[in-house]
């Protein structure tokens, strides 16, 4: 009764054109014309997991096998989501590429600049003209998701966050990522920056194939920046078996993304979720996901690389409405728990870890090369000189406005400062 109950919403939810259906292995697989088969179930050799499908996921999701690429699920995976602080693997990754082309190394400076310095939470706060190793810069941004650390890595290795972001944009283009814009390094809400669940999938498969030498720091349980701690924003990591990676990510018109991998026995899968309503759904989500695909032995045909484009391609899902306006400020957080019915068994997820093996990040110790973007023809360090700006008891010429990044519209849409990370 629950299948034909399930068929049922199916046929009417989701495609009155239905063509016909089979049972198998008490599992219903409903063909549909390709472009609705492909949107709201599985092409052709990925696997359906009837366990998740009552209520569907609303979301973005995709799963697959690292080692290969091959599919396990997918939905909507083409479809335009603003990336939020999962932009930062894109950051990282484009900084490890630098690291192999010797524009900088490990061990190279990093100056926070007024411009990063300005930047909202989630944050470090280091002042300006403070220095940080590259590595530890990194740690900082996979970790603990810091906005201004990850704007001056941007502007160290780029020159400016314009020429980063040109950077990150060639890098997408390279992989293949075509649903995928980015205007800047740390995710801060932008109209013009956007990715797919499918696109985040090819990212994470360069990072970990092209870089193995960095794995271990998407699987760092917490920082320890003198005597503060700082947990990482990843649940998984320590408390799903076999976690070893990879992002969190959060502004209002995002909702709560995440990607997940985990090893077990050899096998890693990667799990890619969307747009969830809260921290601990995200992980409870893609822990879910993981699950399933560890006890499916076989993955489909398809390849992340080869899935054919479907669906709603070109409109950029905003859910600011739905995760923030109606909600306190408090709850806009990556940290934020979840509020519902407070004798009700608390999440595996929300429970704090006993002992965090923790990996000690801060200032100083830079004795590597300075990034060659900050360096002139001659040689020597640019100066952190803020761009002059036109007198404010002086009418702007035509041409002088100040650059938007962004469309008109990015001032409208601008969230609390406690909302991003």
């Amino acid at each position: 009764m629950r299948y034909r109950h399930f068929l049922k919403l199916k046929r009417v939810a989701f495609d009155r054109a239905m063509r016909f259906s089979v049972v198998v292995s008490m599992r219903v697989v409903i063909a549909k014309p390709l472009h609705t088969f492909a949107r709201h179930a599985l092409l052709a050799g990925a696997v359906a997991l009837p366990a998740l499908a009552g209520p569907a996921l609303a979301n973005p999701t995709i799963v697959f096998d690292l080692e290969n690429g091959k599919i396990l699920q997918h939905q909507e995976a083409f479809e335009r989501w603003y990336p939020a602080s999962l932009t930062k693997l894109m950051t990282a990754y484009v900084a490890f590429r630098a690291i192999a082309a010797g524009e900088v190394q490990l061990d190279s400076p990093i100056k926070v600049t007024k411009r990063s310095a300005s930047e909202p939470p989630s944050k470090m706060g280091f002042k300006p003209g403070s220095v940080m190793r590259l590595d530890n810069a990194l740690k900082m941004i996979l970790v603990k998701s810091a906005n201004d650390v990850a704007m001056a890595v941007g502007e160290n290795i780029g020159g400016s966050q314009a020429a980063f972001a040109e950077r990150m944009n060639a890098e997408a283009r390279r992989l293949g990522m075509t649903g995928t814009h980015f205007v800047n390094p740390n995710g801060l809400f932008s109209p013009d920056q956007y990715t797919t669940a499918r696109d985040l999938g090819l990212l994470v498969m360069a990072i970990r194939t092209e870089f193995p030498q960095y794995a271990a720091w998407f699987s760092i349980e917490g920082l320890a920046v003198g005597k503060k701690k700082i947990p990482n924003y990843n649940l998984l990591i320590g408390r799903y078996p076999g976690a070893d990676g990879m992002k969190t990510g959060f502004v209002c018109p995002s909702g709560f993304n995440m990607i997940g991998s985990a090893t077990r026995d050899g096998r890693t899968l990667v799990a890619v979720v969307l747009g969830e309503k809260s921290a601990i759904t995200r992980a409870e989500t893609v822990a879910r996901l993981l699950d399933h695909g560890f006890a499916t032995p076989t993955p489909g045909r398809l390849t992340v690389a080869a899935l054919p484009s479907y669906g709603d391609t070109t409109s950029v899902n905003d859910m600011n409405d739905e995760i923030c306006r109606k909600k306190p400020a408090k709850e806009q957080s990556e940290a934020a728990v979840p509020v519902g019915d407070k004798k009700a068994p608390k999440s595996a997820y929300q429970k704090k870890l006993d002992a965090p093996t923790l990996v000690a990040v801060g200032l100083g110790g830079a004795t590597g090369p300075i990034p060659k973007a900050m360096l002139d023809a001659s040689g020597r360090e640019y100066a952190d000189v803020p761009l002059p700006s036109w007198r404010p008891d002086l009418p702007v010429p035509p041409g002088g406005e100040p650059a938007v990044i962004g469309s008109a519209t990015a001032a409208q849409n601008v969230q609390p400062a406690k909302a991003m990370n």
